[in-house]
């Protein structure tokens, strides 16, 4: 799944890279989720929404706040979006760079430029598939670093996903998702699973990640505590 946003303050640039887009996406996996009329309007739906967009066009040359600007705010809170700057003036390419832009076109962007582009987005997504968590939930789709996850707490079939930034709520079963991972994350109780790189404090008993304590029950507790030592102890 790839999901695009477009930011550009002229509505007929944002028509006419939606029409040029919507050429050469793969159908049912590939889609322009939300497009932004302003750079402010953006930064404030993707702090609220993480995870969300994988790819975001911006226009430089936008009013109030511009491209650049926009993308200072966003790298603030999110370094996985990879942003694509549109311009007519091809000295900014180096500007883009220091905000980790993955590329920049001149305007009107081309299919083929287009389709170029792309297909480095894909690789990379391919690349980053086995470092990120994906869900889907009443707000949409979701995917977060594996790095940033602190942990999961299951209540019934209700899933939390638990990041510094926030919770973020999924009906699910907490052994699915220990198997999704593949071991990488340490099940400390029949509710818990944790990030052996979040956890803060390992205790006899408990563990302490993100600033909460967790019970670690007698049944989890010999192979969850071998696992986060060891993470811990950088082995």
């Amino acid at each position: 799944m790839l999901r695009i946003a477009i930011c550009d303050d002229e509505a007929d640039a944002r028509d006419a890279l939606r029409f040029q887009l919507e050429k050469i996406l793969i159908e049912r996996s590939e889609k322009i989720v939300y497009e932004f009329g302003a750079g402010t309007n953006a930064v404030s739906w993707l702090k609220k929404h993480p995870g969300e967009v994988d790819l975001l066009f911006l226009d430089i040359e936008m009013k109030d706040l511009n491209g650049m600007e926009t993308a200072q705010r966003i790298r603030e809170f999110d370094e996985q979006i990879m942003i694509v700057f549109l311009t007519g003036y091809s000295e900014f390419v180096f500007e883009g760079y220091s905000v980790g832009s993955l590329d920049y076109l001149v305007k009107p962007a081309t299919v083929q430029k287009l389709q170029e582009l792309l297909h480095r987005v894909r690789v990379r997504l391919d690349q980053e598939q086995d470092r990120n968590f994906c869900f889907k939930n009443a707000d949409g789709t979701w995917r977060f670093p594996l790095r940033d996850i602190l942990c999961f707490c299951s209540d019934r079939r209700i899933v939390t996903l638990v990041t510094e930034q926030g919770e973020y709520y999924f009906y699910a079963k907490l052994d699915e998702i220990e198997a999704r991972l593949g071991g990488r994350f340490a099940r400390i109780h029949q509710r818990y699973l944790v990030n052996p790189a979040q956890v803060e404090h390992l205790g006899s008993d408990a563990v302490t990640v993100g600033g909460r304590k967790l019970p670690c029950s007698r049944n989890h507790r010999e192979e969850a505590m071998k696992k986060i030592a060891r993470s811990m102890l950088g082995e």
